[in-house]
């Protein structure tokens, strides 16, 4: 697929702190995406090149990832409740659609929790672990990093090409494509002495798992339009990982797609089609 790269913009929250975003379209239905841990703001350039007709389509770099700010703290869940409150304020916004993937769903899904009146309709594309996980987990963090794949790309490389192959075998670059290059590269800088490393940095990684895993999710009724995605080979399979969303979110539709994980990336067409256009037609 041929891939042309949307102009990137920044918002400056505070002296130390400004925030790196993509937009699509201008005027129209206000759209933020939330990308999953370790990713940015390109994952969504299928999606908002499909929607610029309708919605304006705000795609954050989060703190610490991306080409955004990377404070030495500041990675919980209230510090990015609060720039999404700043994103709307400076779009004018008193609320927004909101779609998040992965890590992004399940602050989507505090947010909506928290502040049901900034959220116009929730969007969760295979969200993040729900529920909280026991204090006592926290002993065995360090070990979670052996078991997730996308964190291989965290951290230094000695070249470019080896991180270029690490990524080739990640699930969210399957296909190796313009468009994956485009991600994998605004994810990674090179350094002077020749050397390259991940622009999303263990500090933030550290800190948000600890926090996030420690923060229930949906826990509450809510009555906004919401819609699952669930990809056919996602995260999110199981009766008790479906039931706080079939609980509690009172105005719900179900939409199973093609892909895994990172469908919004491995099969953008058919997620194109089941998004925010299907709860508002």
């Amino acid at each position: 697929m041929t891939f042309t790269p949307p102009a990137r913009r920044s918002l400056t929250i505070s002296e130390n702190l400004t925030l790196s975003y993509l937009e699509w379209g201008s005027g129209g239905k206000p759209l933020l995406l939330l990308h999953g841990l370790a990713d940015n703001a390109l994952v969504w350039s299928s999606l908002g090149e499909s929607l610029k007709g309708e919605y304006q389509a705000i795609a954050l770099d989060m703190r610490g990832h991306g080409e955004s700010a990377k404070p030495e703290t500041g990675y919980r869940c209230d510090e990015y409740i609060s720039d999404f409150n700043h994103v709307l304020e400076h779009f004018g916004w008193s609320s927004a659609h909101v779609l998040g993937h992965s890590w992004g769903g399940k602050l989507a899904a505090i947010w909506a929790t928290r502040q049901p009146q900034r959220v116009k309709s929730l969007i969760l594309c295979d969200p993040f672990f729900n529920s909280k996980i026991p204090q006592w987990w926290t002993l065995t963090f360090p070990l979670a990093y052996k078991f997730l794949p996308f964190l291989k790309l965290m951290g230094h490389f000695q070249s470019y090409e080896q991180a270029e192959a690490i990524a080739k075998g990640l699930k969210q670059f399957r296909s190796w494509n313009q468009w994956q290059q485009a991600i994998f590269q605004a994810s990674i800088k090179p350094n002077p002495d020749g050397t390259w490393e991940s622009k999303f940095v263990k500090r933030a990684c550290n800190e948000i798992f600890l926090d996030v895993m420690q923060t229930a999710g949906i826990s509450k009724d809510l009555d906004m339009p919401s819609l699952f995605i669930q990809p056919a080979g996602g995260l999110n399979r199981l009766a008790f990982q479906f039931k706080p969303y079939r609980q509690h979110l009172k105005n719900l539709q179900w939409q199973i797609v093609p892909g895994n994980h990172w469908a919004h990336i491995v099969e953008p067409d058919a997620f194109n089609q089941r998004s925010p256009l299907s709860l508002h037609p």
